[in-house]
């Protein structure tokens, strides 16, 4: 298949494209600053019409993952460019669909899990699930983030595509060992004795594996049936203090020192980057992808993080 990634130099993106290429697809990569790699990289700014809207002619995929990095300080200028990002990038990437001669049959848009509601009593799924935005006692920050995530999703459904199937990715945070990735960062904190729960604890922490992630984008191109909102999340959200314990059990380090919200928002301070992202209760399960037949291979956390830490201390005795 011909599949255009916008967006796709960033961690994520880079999962995805050296997925795909090594199954032998043609990928092209749209980036503000392309550089060399495997697969074809073309520069484009974002937001405006440009010689790289040829690629888009004959393509079977678009996978946009254009979007400024939410970890940082939710600073007025931050704000804008986190928001400009994302709905620039969705607006443009639609209008090359809507002008190619042959469009391409499906486009992937990301979206976030933080659309969701902060909540505790139930998971929230495709059909039932609660936007978040109005839930009492929770930080301004926390309503940006819906937000922005609400104005992605508007920009997705305001394109008029009628050739182009469309489904925004609600995803979750996708694991995998690479550098400065939020498995990396987790399993420092539990190298360096800092592992334990955060807050309360009582936050779901929604995830998914990196094989399962790129796995799911390959199920929703070839399931024409699955458009609209889709959340790509493994099926068993737990808790953060039981996630951390797990994370601790599966490196082999028994305890990890507790951190109180204070802690985290004088870290978060420090590290340039909002409390949200650690105490936000993200309780997501894919029913969509579930119904459809999809099956994960790494349903629970417990396997999964087993299998990250293998890969993690293969590479560490590689490099010895």
């Amino acid at each position: 298949m011909k599949i255009i990634i916008p967006g796709g130099s960033g961690q994520l993106g880079n999962v995805l494209a050296r997925a795909l290429h090594h199954q032998q697809h043609e990928v092209v990569v749209l980036s503000r600053d392309p550089v060399n790699a495997p697969w074809q990289m073309i520069g484009w700014d974002g937001e405006t019409l440009g010689r790289w809207a040829e690629v888009f002619e004959g393509a079977d995929a678009i996978i946009n993952l254009a979007g400024q990095s939410v970890n940082c300080r939710y600073t007025a200028k931050n704000r804008q460019l986190i928001t400009d990002s994302r709905v620039k990038s969705t607006r443009v990437v639609g209008e090359a669909i809507i002008r190619a001669w042959n469009p391409p049959r499906v486009w992937l848009q990301a979206s976030t899990a933080t659309i969701y509601a902060h909540r505790y009593d139930a998971s929230n799924d495709e059909a039932t699930g609660i936007i978040g935005g109005n839930e009492p006692n929770v930080p301004g920050a926390w309503r940006f983030s819906t937000d922005v995530a609400t104005a992605w999703e508007t920009a997705l459904k305001e394109s008029p595509t009628p050739n182009t199937r469309r489904v925004a990715m609600r995803t979750a945070i996708v694991m995998h060992p690479g550098a400065g990735s939020p498995f990396d960062m987790l399993l420092r904190l539990v190298r360096f004795g800092l592992g334990g729960q955060a807050g309360d604890g009582r936050q779901y922490l929604s995830w998914i594996h990196e094989q399962d992630f790129v796995r799911a984008v390959e199920w929703l191109i070839a399931h024409e049936e699955l458009e609209g909102p889709v959340n790509i999340a493994a099926p068993n959200p737990l808790p953060n203090a039981e996630f951390m314990q797990l994370l601790r059990e599966a490196w082999g380090i028994p305890y990890g020192c507790p951190s109180t919200e204070l802690m985290l928002e004088v870290g978060a301070c420090l590290l340039g980057s909002e409390t949200e992202l650690i105490l936000k209760s993200r309780r997501v399960i894919p029913e969509k992808l579930v119904r459809s037949g999809f099956e994960f291979a790494f349903p629970s956390w417990a396997e999964a993080a087993k299998e990250l830490c293998r890969r993690v201390e293969g590479t560490s005795r590689a490099a010895a």
